[in-house]
């Protein structure tokens, strides 16, 4: 029978995942609500890491509007870093939930209001705002990037997956967000695919636009 100083053994059985994502990539959203319904089914630890679509794409020819949106998108990433390197997991997952919610799910088109107003709403201080056009800690934000890069190639985007061993991948790409028993299904299939070396690829077109519900 369990006592009030027995151990809570369920977090050091828990899988660890970490997702990896860029604040401003709606698909990393969707993956991130889809990993926390799995959670709820699965025993699931799951942690949140910054990367940057931006630095990934740091000198490459791409169409005009996409430039433009990667510029923007430099100080969202800049700030979550911040976050990570400075504060807890708990209040970058609480930032990464209010940003999404504002941007995405809001439909805002406003980058830095979204990051401010998720300051706020994670109750976090305003001065983190102080990195949001600066280049100085860009090096980190870099660095961060080129660890997901050595686990999955520079041909994927974000979001990406390390499910805490076997092989880290870029996804999955779902819309709307997987939940319930559906949400655990999924993670038990990928779960599973990244312990087998030679998996590379799995992909459909995409047909429809992105869900929130």
């Amino acid at each position: 029978m369990a006592t009030d100083t027995a151990p809570d053994t369920a977090h050091d059985t828990a899988q660890p995942v970490t997702l990896f994502f860029d604040p401003a990539c709606p698909y990393a959203w969707m993956t991130s609500r889809w990993l926390l319904h799995a959670a709820q089914v699965r025993d699931v630890a799951p942690t949140v890491s910054v990367m940057s679509l931006s630095v990934l794409n740091e000198g490459r020819d791409l169409p005009e509007d996409y430039r433009a949106f990667l510029d923007q998108a430099w100080g969202p990433a800049r700030v979550a870093l911040a976050i990570e390197r400075t504060r807890s997991q708990e209040e970058l997952a609480a930032f990464y939930t209010a940003f999404g919610e504002d941007y995405h799910v809001g439909r805002s088109e406003d980058l830095r209001g979204s990051t401010e107003r998720a300051l706020e709403e994670a109750g976090l201080p305003a001065s983190l705002m102080d990195g949001y056009d600066s280049d100085a800690e860009d090096a980190a934000l870099r660095a961060a990037q080129q660890r997901v890069i050595d686990m999955v190639g520079d041909e994927v985007g974000t979001p990406v997956v390390s499910f805490g061993e076997g092989t880290a991948y870029f996804g999955p790409v779902v819309s709307p967000a997987p939940k319930g028993e559906d949400a655990g299904l999924l993670f038990d299939a990928l779960s599973a695919a990244a312990k087998v070396p030679g998996f590379f690829e799995l992909k459909r077109s995409r047909d429809t636009g992105i869900d929130f519900s």
